[in-house]
């Protein structure tokens, strides 16, 4: 799984750190910086993806490949 962020929208809610901190660092004012360039490992894609429903500015957006797109074709 790979992930984007988009800084800009981030209002320092933190919930994205709390669902997976492994893949989400706040800094000292609460605002988002991701771990591993957006590269999501399999253990933690559950915590990730709870992190995208609960985020309510969608600052946070899921990465398809081309074959993930032409597979739901």
């Amino acid at each position: 799984m790979k992930i984007k962020l988009d800084r800009t929208k981030c209002d320092g809610f933190g919930a994205c750190a709390r669902w997976a901190p492994e893949t989400f660092d706040l800094d000292d004012w609460g605002y988002v910086s991701l771990t591993h360039a957006g590269n999501v490992a399999p253990e933690h894609e559950d915590g990730v993806r709870r992190a995208l429903l609960d985020c309510p500015v969608h600052a946070i957006t899921e990465l398809h490949t081309v074959a993930e797109v032409d597979a739901t074709r």
